[in-house]
């Protein structure tokens, strides 16, 4: 699972840097950053290539190493919410692979003589995460079975936050609302009277989100 991620990682950043230099030749700025407020558990890189003075368009990736995050809030936060069937280990060692896509709105631009409020935007994003949880084995009567899992998110997320420039240094903190769907899959195997039973679970988990951040890059 590792290779196929990575190789696909390094395609699709290929792809975003030839974008990059493409569209340098029409005179519109681009910006390379990472979220390392992500660190723990995944690694998110984003480019926004701006469209007008007022507009640009945001696109970002991540690649995940590791569901841990996720395990605390299913399995150690309860507010009595029902919890996937997956293991502490299948969180930990999970792999997976996040797109997103935002339309990035700047509220004052260089004719409204506002330099303190320069960089101010508003942002909606949309987003998707599938996560792969590795197989483990399992054995039952003799019998070794393998468990699964995945999960897939998505959801929307509405964003205010003001980019600063420095020479070629960025900062982009940000605060927004959100809300995001889970679907979590999983096949597990139990005893049941001395028989080998398959339970094939499906969980959706339906949240709000709070996001404050701050993005870290440079302008290509």
């Amino acid at each position: 699972m590792k290779k196929p991620l990575l190789v696909t990682c390094l395609f699709i950043l290929s792809g975003l840097a030839t974008f990059a230099q493409t569209t340098k030749s029409i005179g519109r700025a681009t910006y390379l950053k990472v979220n390392p407020a992500t660190l723990i558990n995944e690694l998110d890189i984003s480019l926004e290539q701006e469209l007008t003075e007022k507009m640009s368009l945001e696109i970002g990736i991540s690649g995940i190493y590791t569901d841990y995050p996720d395990y605390v809030l299913a399995k150690k936060v309860d507010i009595g919410q029902k919890k996937p069937d997956i293991s502490t280990e299948q969180f930990v060692d999970a792999r997976g692979l996040g797109f997103r896509a935002g339309l990035r709105w700047y509220i004052f631009s260089t004719r409204d003589g506002l330099s303190r409020v320069m960089g101010t935007y508003f942002q909606p994003v949309f987003f998707y995460k599938k996560v792969f949880y590795p197989n483990q084995e399992v054995t039952l009567n003799n019998t070794t079975y393998k468990e699964s899992g995945d999960k897939n998110v998505f959801g929307l997320q509405l964003l205010l936050g003001r980019q600063i420039q420095k020479d070629k240094l960025v900062l982009d903190p940000f605060i927004g609302i959100g809300v995001r769907t889970k679907i979590y899959r999983y096949q597990n195997f139990n005893l049941e009277n001395g028989a080998v039973e398959a339970n094939n679970g499906r969980l959706v988990s339906i949240l709000p989100s709070l996001q404050i951040g701050i993005k870290l890059g440079f302008k290509m």
